[in-house]
């Protein structure tokens, strides 16, 4: 089962400094058929203006990765971390039992980012917060583990669920394929590119929620770099 999100159907607002579309409930839009996927709490697509971000606020209980798709984000957090991620890049919060941190742009271009939230599975423990650049050659033709909670994902950034967070990039005419398993939940998104996964089309930043699907064969229309969650139930 492959169900297109088209990109036009995400809830959102733009609020100037921050154009943010939802793949899942958030903030003020709610679906009551979209409120998660498996154990994939949140994806929003974020633009953020330059200059501007997120000032501090707390979060608890959750794991949260940024993917940067152009631009910098600038991280500072309650356990004194610091660091900019920059395009093609990843960093991994683990809210544990709590942590207050800010996320901003201090580029002078806009940044675009998926923010991925996913739920943990167990409450509470450390916060801890990390960042590791992965180069898009690494990934060409292939999925590559950016960040996982699964055995033998050594290189990944290291997060506290049963799930992997994977990218990959294609040139046109190029197919990739992931194991997914009957028992896993899938949620893909094309970064940029248009796709084909096992015959259902997908435009750039349309999302695809996949489930019972034991293997996932994406092959692009035109150059595409893709990101790939992989959750338990």
């Amino acid at each position: 089962m492959i169900e297109r999100r088209p990109f036009s159907s995400l809830g959102g607002e733009n609020h100037g400094w921050l154009d943010a579309k939802h793949h899942f409930s958030f903030a003020g839009y709610h679906d009551p058929a979209r409120v998660h996927w498996g154990a994939l709490r949140v994806w929003n697509d974020d633009t953020i203006a330059a200059g501007t971000g997120f000032p501090p606020h707390p979060h608890a209980d959750m794991e949260i990765i940024t993917y940067v798709r152009e631009g910098a984000i600038t991280h500072q957090d309650s356990l004194g971390n610091k660091g900019r991620t920059e395009a093609g890049d990843v960093q991994v919060m683990s809210a544990g039992s709590g942590i207050r941190h800010s996320e901003y742009n201090l580029e002078p271009v806009p940044t675009r980012i998926f923010q991925i939230w996913i739920i943990p599975d167990q409450q509470g423990g450390q916060p801890s917060w990390g960042a590791k650049p992965f180069p898009k050659a690494d990934r060409s033709g292939q999925f590559v583990a950016l960040a996982s909670g699964l055995a033998g994902d050594d290189d990944a950034l290291p997060i506290r669920s049963r799930a992997r967070v994977l990218g990959a990039t294609l040139k046109a005419g190029e197919t990739a394929e992931y194991a997914l398993g009957a028992d896993r939940y899938g949620y893909l998104v094309p970064a940029t590119g248009r796709v084909e996964v096992n015959g259902v089309g997908l435009e750039a930043r349309d999302g695809a929620a996949i489930r019972d699907e034991a293997v996932i064969r994406i092959t692009a229309q035109e150059d595409a770099e893709l990101v790939l969650v992989d959750t338990a139930g």
